[in-house]
């Protein structure tokens, strides 16, 4: 692996992936000791073709890799000095702290307003004013407020696309999070919704780490503050992303950033 970092212009870290290793009961070696710093209050995107490792990587943040068969998996995942991979650690709380939005945007069978509220409510909050405020809050934030403020009782099966993936977003973003993990949020949103949400991750990590799995090789150029490159199971390399795009240092980085293959 090659690993470029101008430490004068680093963040702080907020995630510290140390030698991790996994491999799953059909043999395959997802990850091959991965070593590379999440930053905080940055989009940090993680890219590759498919197979690379990117969900494995993904899915050992909020340790949805319990729910997998992983035969065997080594390694460190350092939050704020506590390692999420401790088996006595509370998951639930966990997945409180580190939200995530995958690629398909999946709305609850209720309002608007209810789909911000429903985790609120399983986490025991009740007062109408907090749920009202974090409703505008989290709908502002996710840049979807101006839509929808005059119909929040209507269903959110009524959204477009588009809408439906804000609308995820802010439904974590109600939960108050330190970080938000993204897993090809615009794969299936047309160019200006696709916009919206990017504008949002900008305005976002002054006060969220996020992290990034974009649907494209442009997309991960025009929002990366740090990058990783993955590839077979390995981290190829991990820069800012103006390095990464502008002059990487590994020729398969090159490569795939020039469209040579994937």
């Amino acid at each position: 692996m090659v690993n470029i970092m101008d430490t004068k212009q680093s963040a702080p870290v907020k995630i510290d992936i140390k030698n991790i290793s996994l491999k799953y009961s059909d043999g395959t070696e997802s990850l091959k000791n991965i070593n590379f710093k999440i930053f905080a209050n940055k989009i940090n995107v993680i890219f590759g073709p498919s197979d690379g490792g990117k969900s494995s990587i993904l899915r050992l943040f909020n340790r949805l890799n319990d729910l997998a068969d992983v035969t065997e998996m080594k390694g460190e995942v350092i939050l704020d000095g506590v390692n999420i991979l401790d088996p006595k650690l509370d998951v639930i709380l966990l997945r409180r702290k580190i939200g995530m939005v995958f690629s398909k945007p999946v709305v609850l069978p209720m309002s608007i307003a209810e789909n911000i509220t429903y985790s609120l409510e399983l986490a025991g909050i009740k007062d109408k004013n907090i749920h009202n405020t974090a409703i505008e809050r989290s709908l502002k934030q996710s840049a979807l407020w101006n839509e929808v403020k005059d119909r929040l009782d209507t269903s959110a099966f009524a959204l477009s696309g588009g809408q439906k993936q804000r609308l995820c977003l802010a439904r974590i973003l109600a939960n108050e999070p330190e970080v938000i993990i993204l897993d090809e949020p615009t794969s299936g949103l047309d160019p200006i919704s696709t916009l919206k949400v990017e504008e949002s991750l900008q305005e976002l990590k002054s006060e969220y780490t996020i992290i990034l799995v974009p649907h494209s090789i442009q997309q991960a150029a025009r929002t990366a503050d740090y990058c990783s490159f993955f590839l077979q199971g390995e981290l190829i390399e991990h820069s800012m992303g103006k390095v990464i795009f502008t002059n990487p240092s590994d020729d398969r980085t090159n490569d795939y950033v020039a469209g040579r293959f994937g």
